[in-house]
């Protein structure tokens, strides 16, 4: 029997149909909006023209409860409509049978078929076909400036802080590797998340942050199918309605090839409604092929006519590449990952380009080392997807900092102060350093910060002898960045010195908490480093014995004699570490990967995914911002169907000072 399609008018009963959400537009499904609405055989409903173009890119089963259809939602041709009507139209749709339902042949079984009908359509040879921006002139010609950060209006100034390791050194000693932490917090993002669940940023709040160029590159793999790819699909559906009008994006999807879906586009009402389609027409068939799909997700950032203040690749899957990287021959050789990576968006590729790849890591069976080594070539993080019903929330954690980018570019100067002082080391985790010939400047680049993010990174100098005077300038430090809204550069009005007392005798001296702190972080993630090392040579008991050294020299600092939460927060993360290496098939499954996610948190001091913890000790959320967090909140409570089992947590955070006990 034909499913019934309930027309929206004044003569449909209202019992008969309970408002809903379509799963496919995430729009309401109201009586009296002109709409049709198709209910399936598996009773789950969509608007028809939703659920039409679904069905007219070959996908015969629910998006919902991934049934197979008997019947399908058609379109006649259009010689069929009255009066020339559009065959798409729905605001006025035609109230004759040009839409109905048609029931499928059997299927028949086509040995020869890897790829899906998405795959089959042509593509431009270049990809320069991307949507103007949002009040874009031709060619347009920045004016780029360098001006003082007190005259900037367009965001606050990046704050920054110094803390010696001691406050005084006297005068007749000298003090190798002493430890200087800088501190920087990006301003606040002066626009914000709209108040309301399923809603686009206003046109106001638009202008008042840097609108992106976002590239998501999808697995659509064989081993995708059924569950994964339905919560893909709705992971995807929150991005897209929480991209503004101004914010472009383009899907790359991927198997045995690639093709793109769309080019950059920007999201306005309709460009989110064709994104929807797009993504909701995906099936997944063949291999895996993450090399092509990176690959035509560079052309893709390269080629564009047209640029966006901020630029980013997600690539997401839950296999590995079968067509480019291949098993190591000996015992300890190391694979390339970086044949899988277009020097077009390598951080050292020479183009200028800075595109971030932000890596996910789906189930178990994902190849954890590339797509760890492919976010650290190209400037990105690697998150860690154990349980699939977190997919949606690493998602909205990762958009939740790309649509909060405040400042670029951004790099700190280092100069010695006093002419005897040299520098000896710059512990900065990923990012650039730099140290003069003659060790007395040096520089570390930071790039990208989400609002209201925090850096810290650790500069030991020699500090020398000196009995002239009762102070001491150690450093000299400055930042510039560049406005993402305004395009200029910004400098610091003030450089921001580092001084110590130098008296001829002192008492005990007292370390700084803000210093010990940030050792410790730097301590857990070297172990982390070596333990992995360690396992991946086959050493599972010297890896555990590894994280569970350094987590003993921990509880002794005086950051955790303090109570400090950080501290206690990189315990639990490195019990959590030797858990997962307790033997081979435990470290092969899980890990491997969660090692890594942690790895790339701490190296970049950026928020990843890890695992399906829900420990509220958990490092998960060190590095979340607040819009990281907001993002979070929202998709856990903005289910289509039936929520996921486990989220992630909401940020816990971990101020700069201690908590005192």
């Amino acid at each position: 029997m034909l499913q019934r399609m309930i027309w929206n008018n004044a003569n449909v009963v209202k019992k008969d149909f309970d408002i809903k959400t379509c799963s496919i537009c995430l729009t309401s499904m109201e009586l009296g909006q002109g709409h049709a609405i198709f209910t399936a055989e598996c009773s789950h409903s969509f608007h028809f023209h939703c659920i039409a173009s679904n069905v007219k890119h070959g996908n015969q089963i629910c998006p919902v409860c991934r049934a197979k259809w008997k019947e399908i939602p058609f379109q006649r041709p259009a010689s069929h409509l009255p009066n020339g009507k559009s065959r798409i139209n729905p605001a006025d749709w035609p109230r004759d049978d040009a839409w109905a339902v048609r029931s499928l042949p059997s299927p028949r079984l086509d040995s020869t078929r890897h790829l899906s009908s998405l795959f089959q359509a042509s593509e431009p040879g270049t990809f320069d076909d991307d949507e103007v921006l949002d009040q874009q002139q031709e060619n347009p010609q920045q004016n780029v400036f360098e001006k003082d950060a007190s005259t900037n209006n367009s965001i606050g100034a990046i704050e920054v802080k110094t803390y010696p390791e001691v406050s005084a050194v006297p005068r007749a000693n000298s003090h190798n590797n002493f430890a200087i932490l800088i501190h920087l917090k990006a301003p606040h993002s002066s626009g914000g998340l709209n108040s309301r669940n399923q809603t686009i940023f206003s046109p106001s709040t638009q202008n008042s942050r840097a609108p992106v160029d976002l590239v998501t590159v999808l697995d659509v793999s064989g081993s995708m199918a059924g569950t994964k790819l339905a919560l893909l699909k709705r992971a995807m559906g929150f991005v897209i309605q929480h991209l503004g009008p101004s914010d472009r994006l383009s899907v790359i999807a991927f198997s045995s090839t690639a093709r793109r879906l769309f080019p950059l586009r920007r999201m306005t009402e309709t460009g989110r409604q064709e994104a929807l389609q797009a993504v909701n027409s995906l099936t997944s068939n063949g291999g895996t092929n993450i090399a092509e799909g990176l690959r035509k997700g560079a052309k893709l950032i390269v080629d564009r006519k047209w640029k966006n203040p901020v630029g980013s690749i997600i690539l997401l899957s839950d296999g590995q590449d079968t067509y480019t990287v291949s098993s190591p021959s000996g015992s300890h050789s190391r694979t390339d990952y970086k044949s899988l990576i277009p020097p077009s968006i390598q951080r050292n590729g020479g183009t200028g380009l800075r595109v971030p790849v932000h890596t996910f890591g789906f189930g178990a069976d994902h190849d954890a080392a590339s797509m760890h080594s492919i976010s650290e070539i190209s400037g990105g993080t690697f998150s860690f997807i154990e349980a699939e019903g977190v997919i949606q929330d690493a998602f909205a954690q990762c958009i939740g900092g790309l649509l909060s980018v405040v400042v670029q570019e951004a790099c700190v100067k280092l100069e010695c102060a006093h002419p005897n002082l040299l520098i000896n080391s710059i512990k900065a985790g990923s990012y650039r350093t730099s140290v003069t010939a003659d060790a007395k400047a040096g520089s570390i680049d930071v790039g990208d910060l989400y609002a209201e993010e925090e850096r810290d990174f650790l500069v030991t100098v020699n500090v020398p002898v000196d009995e002239s005077c009762d102070e001491m300038s150690l450093l000299k430090v400055r930042c510039i960045y560049r406005d993402p809204i305004s395009k200029e550069m910004v400098s610091l009005e003030e450089d921001n010195e580092v001084k110590i007392q130098r008296a001829t005798v002192i008492g005990q001296p007292i370390v700084s908490m803000e210093v010990d702190r940030q050792r410790n972080r730097l301590r857990a993630a070297e172990a982390m480093a070596e333990a992995r090392a360690a396992a991946e040579h086959g050493d599972l008991t010297g890896a555990v014995s590894l994280l569970e050294s350094c987590r003993r020299a921990l509880s002794e600092t005086i950051s955790a004699r303090s109570g400090d939460r950080l501290c206690v927060a990189l315990c639990a993360e490195l019990k959590e570490m030797q858990e997962r290496m307790a033997n081979r098939r435990v470290y092969e499954s899980s890990g491997r990967a969660y090692v890594l996610s942690g790895l790339s948190s701490h190296s970049w001091q950026r928020a990843t995914a890890r695992g399906d913890s829900t420990d509220s000790t958990s490092l998960i959320q060190a590095y979340q911002t607040p819009t990281m967090t907001d993002m979070v909140t929202r998709s856990q409570t903005m289910f289509f169907g039936n929520p996921p089992q486990r989220k992630l947590r909401q940020a816990q955070s971990f101020p700069v000072r201690p908590h005192p006990r």
